[in-house]
């Protein structure tokens, strides 16, 4: 991975977690970690996840959701 290619997955894991932890929104997040263009950050985030940064947020907190509870009923 070329120095350059570290930097962009660096931005796009951070604003991944910004998404899901601070929910942050795309466009915003596209400029608070770097990039100038929205558009550009959403192409980029997109190749490297695999899916446009909203579906790909909405699913993993879907995945990250409690489904056991010590109490013996789902926590959902």
């Amino acid at each position: 991975m070329s120095p350059l290619q570290y930097q962009k997955w660096l931005r796009l894991n951070e604003a991944r977690r910004l998404m899901l932890n601070e929910g942050f929104d795309a466009a915003s997040v596209a400029f608070k970690v770097g990039y100038e263009s929205a558009s550009q950050f959403s192409r980029e985030y997109a190749r490297l996840f695999g899916a446009p940064s909203k579906r790909d947020v909405a699913s993993l907190r879907r995945n990250a959701a409690p489904t056991w509870s010590p109490f013996g009923r789902s926590a959902i």
